[in-house]
């Protein structure tokens, strides 16, 4: 018995220290008044001119060729910007292009992405996880947990620092046209677990995040990438809905929030005033009624929603009189600075109010270990980025994703026994799903219609199917992104309806607003929804209707009036 405790002993004092090094590392927000020599150094260092690029972060890719790089690189050197946004590329040229552009900047880059369902959002050869609104259906956040610490893993092996992530808007609007998918969904209780699992998998590994988009981006009907959206909604509306999770996220030590393009009259009634711009907004409401400490990033600057109504730099230099800490994206860095110099000149700004944004973005650097800069292995980037976890845990978020809508009874009494027609609808060929339930049948014939099927090759189908006992209804969105609306033809979406009625097994693998757009679907037993349309998500609900995997997931969303938030069979 001595020797066994002295065993374990010998192997806890082994671990421990790694452990209890993850547990007390201190978060960026606690950090930001400890003394810091390197902070310190690195301030005194920088002219005037570079103390303000630090507050810019400017567009970066490895999909333009080498003229674009270059003028990256030359915008380094000249401006001595504070960071980058990586945008589409490929993660081998990616890492080969952070050193270059690390070796040229005076101060070390912090460097973001845009990666909310992982480097795959922008990158070719990465993992594409799944969307937050497939996330909004899972159960046990303790996977959105491991989902931010393999997105941590892989931002830390391409040089990141900060994921414009996760978005904590709440898609009360089915009409968004701009968040949707994006969002965990339409509650704001389960969009404010997700988003702190998904946070703290991010920070305890060290990446900074921009929780989005401040105050609340979920329910507009205008995409402020093109033009600006008003939010018509009273204070005591937006404090209790479109707010509360950044309070309680704030409450968590958020690293970083990022500021919407909106006009919001109830929090500050200038006419055509994006909420970037509003210093009540982001520094009333922000920075003093909520407390927040941290990092504050503008939306990008270059969108419509915001240079509408201010362009030629100056919501640049709004922005920063706002409160906001990182101007995301400026149309002309060099401009841009000019212009803030010019409005210190002219008290509009002062140093004071600069000074503050630096040392927040230095302690930032700190906080991600820019202090000890090391350059990037640049071999075997894409086996590295993956890895045999991370493949399977997207494959374990798009089981736990499953959702079974009105019963279950179709997969219980499903006979393998019996004549079976499985219908691909929306697909060009065959497919994952199809592959993997066709051997589990002993009389089976596959039916293929395309989304934009004629009505002669839909009446055809529809007359085989008398000779069926029971039929499975693959209905598929192939476009890059899930819409709202399934871009079917209408004699598909009526076929669908009269499927619904026999005895079939719908199997959705679309948006679940896109359910609101099938009428008639409703009447079928048993509808399987997987919320996107993704190996993973047809492998899972193969399993669901062979009896391997139990669907466990729950509709983050209301659709109409059959299908509710929360609804979905638990077996």
């Amino acid at each position: 018995m001595y020797l066994k405790l002295k065993k374990l002993l010998l192997i806890f004092l082994f671990v421990s220290p790694a452990l209890v090094m993850g547990q007390t590392k201190k978060s960026y927000i606690e950090s930001l008044n400890d003394p810091n020599p390197w902070v310190d150094s690195v301030f005194k260092k920088l002219s005037r001119h570079d103390r303000i690029a630090q507050l810019f972060m400017i567009r970066a890719h490895t999909d333009k060729g080498k003229a674009y790089e270059d003028s990256v690189a030359q915008i380094i050197k000249r401006e001595n910007i504070g960071g980058l946004v990586f945008f589409q590329g490929g993660p081998g040229r990616q890492a080969i292009l952070t050193n270059k552009y690390q070796s040229l900047s005076k101060v070390p880059l912090l460097i973001a992405m845009d990666a909310e369902w992982g480097l795959g959002m922008r990158l070719d050869s990465t993992m594409s996880y799944p969307y937050q609104m497939t996330l909004g259906a899972i159960q046990d956040n303790s996977l959105i947990y491991e989902l931010g610490r393999q997105i941590a893993i892989d931002f830390k092996r391409l040089g990141m620092h900060v994921n414009f992530a996760p978005d904590v808007d709440i898609n009360n609007n089915p009409k968004n046209p701009v968040i949707g998918i994006r969002s965990f969904g339409d509650n704001k209780y389960n969009v404010t677990a997700k988003a702190a699992a998904y946070m703290k998998g991010l920070q305890d590994n060290n990446v900074l995040v921009s929780i989005k988009h401040f105050p609340g981006h979920g329910d507009t009907d205008v995409d402020s990438h093109y033009d600006l959206p008003q939010l018509p909604f009273t204070r005591d509306r937006l404090d209790s809905l479109e707010m509360y999770p950044f309070k309680e996220l704030i409450k968590q030590d958020a690293s970083g929030v990022m500021v919407a393009h909106m006009n919001i009259p109830a929090l500050d009634n200038t006419k055509n005033l994006p909420s970037t711009l509003s210093n009540p907004i982001v520094t009333g409401i922000l920075k003093e009624e909520l407390g927040f400490k941290g990092l504050i990033f503008s939306d990008a600057m270059e969108m419509k929603g915001v240079v509408k109504f201010f362009p030629g730099g100056e919501a640049d230099v709004r922005g920063i009189i706002a409160g906001n800490d990182v101007i995301e994206l400026s149309q002309n860095s060099a401009r841009a600075i000019r212009l803030v110099r010019r409005a210190i000149r002219t008290n509009r700004l002062s140093w004071e109010r600069i000074d503050e944004s630096v040392k927040k973005i230095l302690i930032a650097k700190y906080w991600a270990g820019l202090n000890n800069l090391q350059p990037l292995k640049t071999t075997n980037v894409v086996p590295e980025l993956n890895r045999p976890e991370s493949m399977a845990l997207n494959q374990r978020l798009a089981d736990a994703a499953v959702t079974i809508l009105n019963s279950d009874s179709q997969i219980r009494n499903f006979d393998r026994n019996k004549k079976t027609a499985i219908i691909s609808m929306g697909a060009t060929g065959t497919n994952t799903f199809h592959t993997m339930v066709r051997p589990q049948l002993d009389n089976s014939v596959h039916f293929i219609l395309p989304k934009n099927a004629s009505n002669n090759d839909i009446v055809n189908v529809s007359k085989e199917l008398r000779n069926y006992d029971q039929i499975i209804v693959g209905i598929q969105d192939t476009r890059r992104r899930p819409g709202a609306v399934l871009d079917y033809n209408n004699p598909m979406k009526l076929f669908i309806a009269e499927l619904a009625k026999m005895n079939s097994t719908m199997v959705v693998f679309a948006n679940p607003y896109a359910i609101a757009g099938l009428p008639g679907i409703e009447a079928a037993e048993t509808i399987i929804l997987n919320y996107q349309n993704s190996e993973e998500a047809q492998k899972a609900s193969a399993r669901v209707i062979a009896g391997s995997l139990k669907a466990k997931g729950k509709l983050p969303v209301s659709i109409n009036s059959s299908f509710k938030n929360g609804d979905g069979i638990t077996q």
